[in-house]
């Protein structure tokens, strides 16, 4: 290849190193710097990459039960026609699907066990358009949901709370009074439990009970359902489809996507990640300028040869140059080395995983305590391309003073001694 001498020096300079003792120990300084460059970008595609497939199982799991979008009455009250509130919503072309709902927070106790629950009111012919848990269950569990019967399904963890099981009789205790001459006492209707679901995430599974909409409007006296859910085709564009669906209604409406609804959830862990970034990223950086001593005894061993070089008409940026290729050579090859190890892993971690707790005789994700029995794992383009582009930099940066310095070197001093 038709490539600068510069290039051609400072790539042997990183291939040699071979022979001879202090070659030899430059050689190994050099080595462990890119091994420790490959070393810190796989820790960083792989700590990412297990965050993102832990933040997508929970999100995925989330929206098993909760709606994209969510559209209330400004007021608070019940919408005064739902069906012409979810036609206008499947005007925009995200809009996959419409249901109308009822919630509110409760008391649900049987016996001495008492519990705080979200109780939410359904149709779930109409719920299963909008969640893929009522989807899954429409019909089986949730077909006993019927206006009039007070039946409820609860959450597996809140039945468990309960102790409640198929059968059992549980009473509910709607917020708010009634007023009766003998003052205000609470409103309490009592249901029977058809079954339970499990959504694989505790805030639901211990916090929330389906109801028929007809029996939650009646105990909770809003005359109708006081909200409409609805489910996109991309659920990344919710923020996007809610500011433009409240335009569209006005202000006599409020809506709300999923990202706002659990918004500080969402938010810790975009902060665990950076902190988790700038932590790993640190690692990257003392790798990366391990390069500067490596440069820095490779200069100082070839100073000889620098000064050849330029009594044969070698320009001082030339010998920056050389010495730059050889820095920039060891970044590059310890950063796509980290890349591909980190792919590796990460791509099979469901199989690395498992081994190691064969081999350890341990678990590492307990199902009882995570209710997530395997390792997760989601590599994504927007992570390893700023990790690459960061070690890349860093390694380019600690080349910057060793080759420099080499440029400085006089050659009659050099030459004194040799």
């Amino acid at each position: 290849m038709d490539l600068p001498y510069e290039w051609h020096i400072g790539w042997r300079y990183t291939r040699a190193g071979r022979a001879g003792r202090r070659n030899g120990f430059i050689s190994f300084i050099s080595g462990v710097s890119m091994l420790g460059i490959a070393l810190g970008v796989a820790a960083l595609i792989i700590v990412l990459s297990v965050m993102n497939g832990f933040q997508k199982e929970v999100r995925d799991r989330m929206l098993s039960v909760v709606a994209h979008v969510e559209i209330f009455d400004a007021a608070g009250n019940a919408l005064p026609d739902w069906r012409a509130v979810a036609a206008l919503a499947r005007r925009n072309p995200e809009v996959a699907g419409a249901a109308p709902f009822v919630e509110s927070q409760t008391l649900i106790g049987r016996g001495d066990e008492l519990r705080g629950a979200v109780v939410r009111g359904i149709v779930p012919a109409e719920e299963a358009d909008v969640t893929p848990l009522a989807r899954q269950l429409r019909d089986t569990t949730l077909a006993g949901l019927k206006p009039g019967e007070w039946n409820i399904v609860l959450g597996v963890e809140l039945a468990r709370l309960l102790g409640v099981q198929a059968g059992d009789k549980v009473t509910v205790a709607a917020p708010g009074g009634q007023v009766t001459p003998a003052g205000v006492i609470p409103r309490l209707k009592q249901f029977t439990v058809i079954g339970t679901f499990s959504a694989g995430h505790y805030e639901y599974d211990s916090g929330l009970a389906l109801v028929a909409l007809g029996d939650a409007a009646t105990l909770f006296r809003t005359g109708g359902p006081t909200g409409v859910q609805l489910r996109l085709h991309d659920v990344d564009d919710a923020p996007r489809v809610a500011d433009a669906l409240q335009s569209t209604l006005g202000s006599g409406y409020r809506v709300r996507d999923w990202t706002r609804t659990n918004r500080s959830w969402f938010e810790a862990v975009q902060v665990e990640k950076r902190m988790m970034f700038i932590i790993l990223t640190l690692i990257v950086a003392v790798a990366a300028f391990n390069l500067v001593s490596t440069l820095v005894m490779t200069v100082t061993d070839k100073r000889a040869d620098i000064a050849i070089l330029r009594t044969l008409g070698a320009s001082p940026r030339s010998i920056m140059g050389v010495f730059m290729v050889q820095g920039a050579a060891s970044g590059i090859i310890g950063t796509l080395a980290g890349v591909a190890l980190g792919l590796l892993v990460a791509f099979n971690i469901d199989i690395i995983v498992p081994a190691i707790e064969h081999l350890l005789h341990m678990t590492f994700l307990p199902a009882s305590v995570y209710l997530i029995s395997r390792m997760p794992s989601d590599p994504m383009a927007s992570d390893i391309v700023p990790i690459v582009v960061i070690s890349l930099l860093l390694s380019f940066v600690a080349t910057l003073y060793p080759s420099w310095r080499a440029s400085r070197v006089n050659p009659a001093e050099a030459l004194r001694y040799e």
